[in-house]
């Protein structure tokens, strides 16, 4: 800790919604002070393509706390802001870009990374829609001393949290971070005091996911039903999932599972109406859409998506791309 004061100074870097609860937990705390948070720089979002800020700038200039946002932390001048806040600890919540050598042994105790999954299956960009999309039992939040090899770090904590299988990747996002933030002080300030050996990382165990595009999000109904209702929730709310019916794009942001016969036997992307709803048969089974949304269109129920086609024929889904890469996650 810093000789001027009984508190460890943290210097914390995060820029998405998903840290705002860990930056907050430890503004909260006593026994904590953050002099400086780094985040990354205003970006223009939406239509009108207008600046936005973080969510993390938004909070912490709430909390009248002094905000750095660099293009890049590589620079002479961005270390030396960091330099001057003298960090005992810094630490990082899916702050947007790998630190540097000199960055990882400023802080006397190095830095810290929060990551939402059970390290180390799932390093990577997609740690939350990966356990959704393999129907794992469990998930959870670790955090890990921060080095040069990604999300490869010494684990410091961590804490499972057990999935019931109706969870999208928004709701497990927020969980996570709720569940990281609670803890994160407690475990920061007993890191800081030297009470918690770190462990390595069975790099046997490890898994790598990677980044996600739209074209990703293209429903294959080939799939099993099991796969494609488990495809949706872990796109939702980004990016979703969609498919295209009569060259039109459909998002398709809720479907369920259906023990149909009368879907049965029918090509995989064929789509009628039936007892459970609107119906789509896949490579294996039967998925009800529930909500979509078409383009240019408000979201809507499938019901009401379907009378409004016209038509009382069973219509099929455009076979997707075949040449995208799949969604997988791997190990090297």
């Amino acid at each position: 800790m810093s000789e001027t004061t009984a508190q460890l100074r943290v210097v914390f870097a995060g820029s998405p919604v998903f840290a705002v609860p860990s930056l907050e937990a430890l503004l909260s705390s006593p026994e904590i002070d953050v002099p400086l948070v780094v985040t990354q720089p205003d970006r223009p979002s939406g239509r009108g393509r207008k600046l936005r800020p973080p969510a993390v700038k938004v909070s912490a200039e709430a909390h009248g706390i002094p905000v750095f946002q660099p293009e890049t932390l590589r620079d002479e001048a961005a270390f030396s802001r960091l330099e001057a806040a003298e960090p005992d600890v810094i630490v990082v919540v899916s702050y947007g870009e790998i630190l540097t050598r000199n960055v990882l042994e400023l802080p006397a105790h190095g830095c810290l990374n929060v990551h939402p999954s059970l390290l180390p299956v799932y390093r990577g960009s997609l740690p939350i829609q990966a356990p959704i999309l393999n129907g794992d039992p469990e998930t959870g939040v670790s955090i890990i001393k921060l080095v040069r090899r990604m999300d490869a770090g010494p684990i410091v904590y961590q804490e499972p949290y057990p999935l019931n299988g109706h969870e999208t990747a928004g709701d497990l996002g927020k969980t996570l971070a709720e569940l990281a933030a609670s803890r994160l002080p407690g475990v920061v300030l007993r890191w800081g005091r030297g009470e918690i050996t770190p462990v390595e990382q069975d790099e046997s165990r490890a898994s790598y996911t990677r980044e996600l595009t739209r074209a990703d999000a293209e429903v294959d109904w080939e799939w099993s039903g099991e796969y494609i209702e488990r495809f949706v929730r872990a796109m939702y709310p980004w990016t979703r999932a969609w498919s295209t019916i009569r060259e039109n794009r459909l998002t398709i942001n809720q479907v369920t599972l259906a023990n149909a016969q009368e879907a049965a036997g029918y090509p995989p992307g064929t789509v009628m109406m039936g007892s459970n709803g609107v119906m789509v048969s896949a490579g294996d089974g039967v998925v009800v859409l529930e909500q979509v949304q078409p383009a240019g269109k408000n979201s809507m129920h499938a019901v009401d998506w379907l009378r409004g086609m016209q038509t009382t024929e069973p219509m099929r889904f455009d076979p997707a791309n075949s040449e995208r890469d799949p969604l997988i996650f791997t190990r090297e």
